[in-house]
């Protein structure tokens, strides 16, 4: 597989595992009680991207661990899902 492939897969899986770590922690400046005037009160209190960004990114690297096993070295793929819909030619 190339090189190239396997950190696009990787780009994509980390943007995927972004969504899933970004509300994780979240406390609003509604839930806080210090809503800063001018911004809307579901904002983040204090955003914090450094523990976001390496929480995703160790994350990220565990799933396409696991995906890079499975595809690359057992083998398994697209392929090896059953398929329960009739095939129309």
């Amino acid at each position: 597989m190339p090189i190239f492939s396997v950190f696009a897969i990787y780009f994509i899986i980390w943007w995927l595992t972004l969504f899933i770590v970004l509300p994780i922690g979240l406390r609003t400046q509604a839930e806080e009680n210090e809503v800063v005037p001018g911004s809307v009160e579901s904002a983040p209190a204090r955003f914090r991207a450094l523990r976001v960004f390496l929480t995703t990114s160790a994350l990220a690297a565990v799933i396409h661990l696991v995906w890079y096993i499975l595809s690359a070295r057992l083998g398994f793929g697209l392929d090896a899902i059953p398929q329960f819909a009739p095939k129309f030619y």
